[in-house]
């Protein structure tokens, strides 16, 4: 066999001579932007001859600051074809972090959007910051983007690089302590991609739109860029706009077949009125980040006749690594049955190439490993109890094994609360209790307890008008969980505060009501 390296210049070379037609959309401050695989992949070339000319060679980092655009993805497909490596800098991390992370990284450059001009702070270390036309916006002392793709050499060649060298870098959200870099190769990117692909991962295809709702400075967007580009689907990236409506309104105007985000998203759809945009088009949603209660799952099949299909992973794991879907087996299983509904709110199966263990003795965590899976952190070679001696990842996930072989998450490790030396799943409470049609969302941490050391606390957001207490929450809690498991305390809320990614923030909720 040949022996030719796995490289993302694969996925650009791809799109660009197989489907050099197949459209782009990209919604900006100032309108709709249309393009194709062809005109993209031109421009990322000139831009990486262009950063050549900037002094930027192989293994040089170059960091984003940006929203989900074309702008951002031809630095996708420019930045690690030249041998560079993109980082994507999350525009929601607090400016302390935001600036350790540019410098533990040591970016040399920052392409950001005009739209984010006044957000991003001034990070030490940068040679030059480069300003995205997306709407209005200055920057003084910025290139401009488009004069800097105009300067550069329309048939530059990517260069023949390892494969194992890195293509990009993303930090973790940083929950329970500083964020933490994860390093892609170009081997490892390639394979997720082609891993998303596959029919029981996300199952894309050329005939699709898919729109990546999932930023694209967290985990690479979920791989969805450059899985899209690889089976040549069209893509819609929605920009600034990033309220249900808006989201809803492009799905509906540009026919969208497919989108992936965090359950948040999704919950924002179904609070929108009888006059909301029609999602019709959307064949399915596959949704990650924390757990999809299967109140989410039963709300878009009855209103919007939309599957939700659960996925699992990590910024550590590229990061898809689990997708749940029903099993086509001979047992006729009713798609609409309760046993239906509660596997496809498991976290599934792993994907090819996915390794996985559970470890008794840590008490059902779940241990994985693989060939798009990290090994390390980037420069913490001290901070390893995050793996194993042997080689496996340790998730901090909780999980248990249902129908088999589908990952079931109890609790994330750091959650789980410890009541009386028993424990409860603060992930399945919350997902319960969200099942009351009076709650929009619900989140549980523990609190302490003189008498049996840990208690949970449930934060519930009611829907509008509703008269409903905590009185109310343990009724309807008896009647589903253990009595043990019902909480004392319960704390109404106007929001659940959220993570620079999306998630439920419980390190917040904590502070405010230990």
């Amino acid at each position: 066999m040949m022996d030719v390296p796995l490289l993302v210049r694969h996925i650009a070379q791809r799109a660009e001579q197989v489907f050099p037609e197949r459209e782009l959309v990209s919604r900006t401050q100032e309108g709709i932007e249309r393009s194709t695989y062809a005109r993209v992949v031109e421009r990322a070339r000139r831009l990486a001859s262009a950063l050549t000319q900037l002094g930027i060679g192989p293994g040089d980092r170059v960091a984003t600051f940006g929203w989900n655009s074309l702008r951002h993805f031809e630095l996708y497909l420019a930045v690690p074809s030249m041998g560079a490596v993109l980082h994507t800098l999350n525009i929601r991390l607090f400016e302390d972090d935001l600036r350790y992370v540019a410098a533990h990284a040591e970016d040399r450059i920052v392409f950001l959007d005009a739209s984010l001009a006044e957000t991003m702070p001034h990070l030490e270390g940068i040679e030059h910051e480069v300003l995205m036309p997306d709407g209005p916006g200055e920057r003084p002392g910025a290139l401009d983007y488009e004069e800097l793709i105009a300067s550069g050499d329309p048939a530059f060649p990517f260069p023949a690089l390892d494969e194992r060298s890195a293509a990009a870098m993303c930090y973790t959200s940083g929950t329970t302590g500083r964020p933490k870099g994860v390093v892609y190769s170009h081997r490892s990117t390639l394979l997720h991609a082609l891993g998303i692909a596959l029919p029981d991962a996300m199952g894309l295809r050329e005939r699709d739109s898919v729109m990546p709702v999932v930023p694209m400075f967290h985990a690479n967007a979920w791989g969805l860029p450059y899985g899209a580009a690889l089976v040549g689907a069209r893509q819609v990236f929605p920009g600034p706009q990033m309220t249900p409506a808006a989201i809803a309104g492009l799905i509906e105007q540009e026919h969208v077949t497919f989108t992936a985000g965090v359950p948040t998203i999704w919950q924002g759809l179904l609070q929108l009125g009888d006059d909301a945009p029609s999602l019709a088009s959307l064949r399915e949603i596959v949704c990650g980040g924390s757990a999809v209660p299967e109140t989410l799952l039963r709300g878009f099949d009855a209103r919007f006749g939309v599957p939700i299909v659960q996925a699992w992973g990590m910024t550590e794991t590229s990061p898809l690594a689990s997708a749940s879907r029903l099993p086509d087996d001979e047992r006729g299983r009713d798609p609409e049955s309760d046993e239906a509904y509660a596997l496809r709110a498991t976290q599934g199966h792993v994907q090819p190439l996915v390794d996985f263990r559970v470890d008794a003795e840590a008490g059902g965590e779940l241990l994985v490993r693989g060939p798009f899976v990290a090994a390390r952190y980037y420069g913490d070679e001290g901070d390893d109890e995050r793996f194993t001696e042997d080689g496996w990842l340790r998730t901090g996930d909780v999980v248990e094994l249902r129908d088999g072989s589908y990952l079931k998450l109890v609790d994330r490790t750091k959650d789980l609360v410890k009541s009386g030396g028993e424990w409860i799943s603060s992930v399945e409470l919350e997902g319960t209790i969200m099942g009351h049609p009076e709650v929009i969302e619900a989140a549980v941490v523990a609190v302490a307890d003189e008498r049996w050391g840990e208690r949970p606390c449930a934060c519930v957001v009611r829907t509008k008008g509703s008269e409903l207490d905590a009185d109310g929450i343990r009724a309807f809690l008896a009647e589903r969980v253990a009595r043990w498991w019902l909480p004392e305390r319960v704390e109404f809320i106007d929001e659940v505060p959220k993570t620079s990614v999306g998630k439920f923030d419980k390190k917040a909720l904590r502070r405010r009501f230990a």
